[in-house]
């Protein structure tokens, strides 16, 4: 038997006196929540495309194991490991979606999956988190090395991320990457030129897919006018939040999931609300802001700018990601084709959330000078 005591050296009694065990609970909190939501939603889905009751269940149980294990094990990584998995996870991943243009199966008018044997991948997911960490990393050596030309190779890498998207066509994943990219370079304190430059490109951008990409069109035109379409899917799943009331109709009792296709997905949101009520929809919102803010607060104590910018990019990933998951649900944005982190199912999802929350997790942990609270309580500035 292993003692994690504080004199004991080694790396996993190392970990577990440095990570944070809190944000730990709380994606622990998020898993258990999605087995017993996938339990909940996805045996109607299975059934009425002629699958077994708990194909998805079991399929997500499955997934639940090496998710778990992606993430712990890349927690257990230093600051210097952690950029070189993510440039050789972006390297490998951003082949595969390059792949997905050529090769990969057209779903939904859109080529974004690849299928490995049994397995079918979104290699965007995986892109994601990369990307966010290499562009972290070459803000923060722009800082540090005068002369150094990293705003210059992340804005290329960010034109090549974005081009790929935009191409298969994935405008959810694009609008997420941008908004986190912002984000990192408004931190890495980017000038009035470069917000008036970007803030130009994403409206340009936003203007071409409305107006070339039919999918886009439609979306917004069925958002902002409802009888423009068909908008069955938030009908809904609005009426989900309406029957559910602030209790919930109990366990089993929701009708959302008997009708929506992708209730087990994009809208288990919804039935959580109908068959648990408002309050648990309140709850799952209170374990995303928790984690974000825990995280947030673990980054703003960090000296090493690398390090402050790619938590922060992170846990922005993950917190837009589930917000946009919600505000859909709830018909506060257009519809995005986005899964609900480590609740929604999802396989290739889950795995690449293992990986952004593994990565984040080892760079916030505790090390030798990596942060100073100061006598008077103030966060000391790098």
């Amino acid at each position: 038997m292993i003692r994690l005591a504080r004199t004991n050296r080694s790396r996993i009694a190392e970990w577990w006196w440095t990570v944070d065990k809190w944000t730990l609970f709380g994606l622990f909190c998020l898993m258990l929540i999605g087995g017993v939501l996938t339990l909940a939603a996805s045996p109607a889905v299975a059934m009425r495309i002629h699958l077994p009751p708990f194909h998805f269940v079991y399929r997500q149980m499955f997934f639940l194991i090496p998710t778990i294990g992606v993430m712990i094990g890349v927690s257990l990584l230093n600051v210097r490991q952690v950029r070189r998995l993510a440039a050789i996870v972006f390297l490998v991943a951003f082949t595969l979606m390059t792949l997905t243009l050529v090769i990969g199966p057209e779903v939904k008018g859109a080529h974004r999956w690849l299928q490995l044997g049994p397995l079918a991948i979104q290699p965007s997911e995986f892109v994601k988190p990369s990307f966010i960490v290499l562009a972290a990393w070459m803000f923060a050596e722009a800082q540090r090395t005068p002369g150094f030309p990293g705003t210059a190779i992340a804005l290329v890498l960010y034109a090549m991320v974005v081009g790929v998207l935009a191409l298969q066509p994935d405008f959810g994943q694009l609008m997420l990457v941008t908004m986190v990219f912002g984000a990192i370079f408004f931190m890495a304190g980017l000038s009035w030129r470069w917000i008036g430059s970007l803030a130009a490109v994403a409206l340009i951008g936003a203007v071409a897919a409305y107006t070339l990409m039919p999918h886009v069109t439609s979306r917004v035109d069925r958002f902002l006018n409802p009888e423009s379409g068909d908008t069955y899917q938030i009908d809904r799943a609005l009426d989900a939040f309406h029957t559910g009331g602030f209790f919930g109709r109990g366990p089993g009792e929701g009708e959302v999931k008997r009708i929506l296709p992708d209730a087990h997905t994009d809208f288990i949101f919804a039935v959580a609300a109908e068959e648990y009520g408002i309050i648990a929809g309140l709850l799952i919102i209170g374990v995303f802001s928790f984690v974000v803010l825990r995280t947030l607060r673990r980054s703003m104590e960090e000296q090493d700018l690398f390090v402050q910018f790619a938590s922060c990019g992170l846990i922005a990933l993950f917190g837009l990601q589930a917000l946009i998951n919600m505000a859909v649900n709830v018909n506060l944005i257009p519809a995005k084709g986005m899964t609900l982190p480590f609740i929604s199912y999802g396989g290739s999802s889950m795995i690449a959330l293992a990986l952004t929350m593994g990565m984040l997790l080892a760079l916030t942990r505790r090390r030798a000078g990596s942060h100073v609270t100061p006598p008077n309580g103030k966060r000391a500035h790098a």
